[in-house]
Order: C-alpha cells, then sequence, then structure tokens
C-alpha cells in the first residue's frame, strides 16, 4: 500500500470505503469522523479569536486552537496507519489453518490492528475536552458548530471502541486484550460528555 488514504478527495474516499476492499473500514472512518469533529472546534476557535466580545478568552482560544490542530492531524495520520495495520491482518487470516506460524501471526496482527483505534480514542477524548472548553468561551454565533462537533466526536468514539473490541475478543492473550478493553471502557465516558455538549447546544437553539 504506497497511496495514502488522506490523499484522495473526499468523493475517492467514501468511493474506496464503500468498496470490496480490507481498507479503509470502520477504524479508518472513525478517525475521519473525529478529525471532523475536532475541525469543527477549531472552526469556531478561528472565528472567535480577535473578537473584543471575546477577549477574556484569547489566550484560551489560541490554546484551544494549537492544541486542536495537532489533535486532527493526529487522527488523520490514524487513518493511514489504521489502514496500514490491518492488511496484514486480513492476509493472515488466508494463511491455511495447519500452518503452524499461523496462531502467532494472527495474534500480533490483531495486537497491531488494535493499536490505532486505541490511539484514536484517546485522541477523540481530547476532542471531546476542547469542545466542552469551547462550548463555553466560543463565539455564539458558531455555537451549532460546537454541537456537530461534539456529536461527530461521539459517534467516532464509539465506532473506534468497536474496532478495538472486535480485535480483543479475538486475542488469546487474555491478560492483554482485559488491559486494551479496560482503558477503552474509560475512554468511552466521554461519549456522555459530547452528548451533554451536543444536548445543550440543541437546547439554547430551539429555545
Amino acid at each position: 500500500m504506497t497511496e495514502k488514504m488522506m490523499d484522495k478527495t473526499c468523493t475517492e474516499f467514501a468511493d474506496v470505503l464503500a468498496a470490496k476492499e480490507s481498507v479503509p473500514g470502520g477504524g479508518g472512518a472513525a478517525a475521519y469522523a473525529g478529525a471532523l469533529g475536532v475541525a469543527l472546534c477549531s472552526m469556531v476557535g478561528n472565528f472567535t479569536t480577535g473578537k473584543k466580545k471575546y477577549a477574556e478568552y484569547e489566550e484560551d482560544v489560541q490554546r484551544m486552537l494549537a492544541e486542536g490542530e495537532k489533535i486532527r492531524k493526529r487522527l488523520l495520520e490514524l487513518v493511514e496507519e489504521d489502514a496500514a495495520a490491518f492488511y496484514p491482518l486480513s492476509q493472515a487470516y488466508g494463511i491455511p489453518k495447519e500452518d503452524p506460524t499461523r496462531a502467532e501471526t494472527l495474534e500480533k496482527c490483531t495486537k497491531d490492528a488494535l493499536a490505532g483505534p486505541l490511539e484514536m480514542m484517546r485522541q477523540i477524548a481530547k476532542a471531546i475536552e476542547l469542545l466542552e472548553e469551547m462550548n463555553v468561551k466560543g463565539s455564539r454565533m458558531l455555537i451549532s458548530d460546537v454541537g456537530c462537533g461534539a456529536v461527530l466526536a461521539a459517534a467516532a468514539m464509539r465506532a473506534a471502541s468497536m474496532n478495538v473490541f472486535i480485535n480483543t475478543k479475538s486475542l488469546k492473550d487474555r491478560e492483554y486484550a482485559a488491559k486494551v478493553e479496560a482503558e477503552a471502557d474509560e475512554l468511552l465516558s466521554y461519549v456522555p460528555r459530547a452528548k451533554a455538549v451536543a444536548d445543550e447546544v440543541a437546547a439554547g437553539i430551539r429555545a
């Protein structure tokens, strides 16, 4: 695999996602959705910075913009990393069952494949924290975009978790699986937080 997923147009990415191809899949889609969620947070920040009305939050907004940029770039990298890690796993399933190396290869490839989605969850948690803060300090003119970002982040978190759990389910190393699942479960606690932001925004819009 030499072509980068993120070098594709939006249409091309959606086309290859829909195709009968091993990658990209749910993991790549989760990372991309997370990147879009934090990008919306940054957009609100960019419209907020420099405004007299929000001068008291200027330093915070600048910090959030810098953090959001790092998170967005990392999530886009994870689209690529997820594809690169999943492809060997998809090929490993084709190893004949009588091959003595099959079990060991599958175990290693499975651990490699879940690393990307778990890192996505960590990054999306950071994005949700930024969205919570932007909901308080960002321009009220763009508050719906904060809500949209929160919805995307919540969906991305849940989607990434599924790509963790589908892999831990098949691991022979149950101690490792339990450790990963414990972290993933803890990160899933950010989903209600993102939903709370989206619900608050929605309620304000409809008031």
